[in-house]
């Protein structure tokens, strides 16, 4: 079988330009992968465990269950950069309030770490209907205090949502004994917790054997606390200005129904979406007041 002269040399042009771009393309990548190589944020190395670590003043136990559970959660969280990241800037502006609410009532600075295990300090909603920074349930907040209707939901309100946890979980160390107790109890319910307990012949978390989402919580809690709390050691660097500030604003006391918050707002100079943003609790466009008086965030200004 004869083949074309013109089609041989085709092919062997057509392998050379290949072989020529291909070699581009790994010089290149080889020259890539030594610029990143030298430019990487983080080492991926394994979290050192050789320290003592504690929740709310209470050792950890030394075993090897208790340091592998933590260290799955130190390593989970450090290398979990956009959401570790958020978890840093947003405390900046949420932290100071917890902190004084918290020193209020006695409760463990380690239990703002909490609030960012339930729901990174948003007002986020769970697929079991708990709400909030601190996931109040319905029934739980307003045994706790908190107003919960159509048109004001005080789960959302950060601060008096803090002070009916900071309630919430005197009640738990007082029925448990310890903090550490405490924590895991507000996660599972107390119900749920005592009766574990008691089915297992046991009297602290550390030794139970609970569900998966349980069992790692009080050692999310603590992984929280050491990575927010030395940041850098992880490979986080934020400066101070990169950090979302604390709100400025003034309040406004209502005391009469309101019947468009949107006309509120403009009266006020100030946008709806800021006015939700600032008071996230007003869940209508409308607020009924008998007997009763709210205080309104306003934003001193937006930019």
């Amino acid at each position: 079988m004869l083949i074309d002269k013109k089609y041989i040399i085709g092919i062997c042009v057509g392998l050379i330009i290949g072989l020529s771009v291909s070699t581009q393309y790994v010089n290149a990548d080889v020259e890539d992968e030594d610029m990143m190589a030298g430019n990487l944020p983080q080492v991926i190395q394994p979290v050192d465990m050789n320290k003592d670590y504690n929740f709310a003043g209470e050792p950890l136990p030394n075993n090897f269950d208790v340091r592998e559970r933590l260290e799955r959660e130190l390593s989970v969280n450090a290398y979990w950069q956009s959401s570790t990241l958020l978890n840093i800037k947003t405390a900046n502006r949420y932290f100071p309030m917890i902190e004084r609410v918290l020193a209020e009532y006695g409760i463990p600075q380690d239990f703002k770490y909490l609030a960012v295990a339930e729901s990174n300090l948003r007002n986020v909603s769970s697929s079991a209907n708990a709400k909030g920074f601190w996931q109040f349930r319905k029934l739980a907040g307003k045994e706790m205090g908190l107003e919960i209707n159509d048109e004001v939901d005080e789960r959302y309100h950060a601060e008096k949502a803090t002070i009916a946890a900071c309630k919430y979980i005197k009640q738990l160390y007082d029925r448990f004994g310890s903090w550490t107790n405490a924590a895991a109890a507000y996660n599972v319910g107390p119900t749920n917790f005592r009766r574990t307990l008691k089915d297992q012949k046991q009297e602290n978390f550390y030794e139970l054997n609970l569900n998966s989402e349980t069992s790692r919580y009080l050692f999310r809690l603590v992984a929280f606390k050491e990575i927010m709390s030395e940041p850098e050691k992880y490979g986080y660097y934020v400066n101070a200005d990169e950090k979302y500030p604390v709100w400025d604003f003034y309040e406004v006391v209502v005391d009469k129904s309101v019947t468009s918050w949107g006309d509120f707002a403009r009266d006020h100079g100030i946008t709806y979406r800021m006015l939700k943003v600032y008071n996230p609790w007003l869940r209508e466009n409308k607020l009924t007041v008998i007997n009763n008086t709210y205080k309104i965030k306003i934003p001193r200004r937006t930019n």
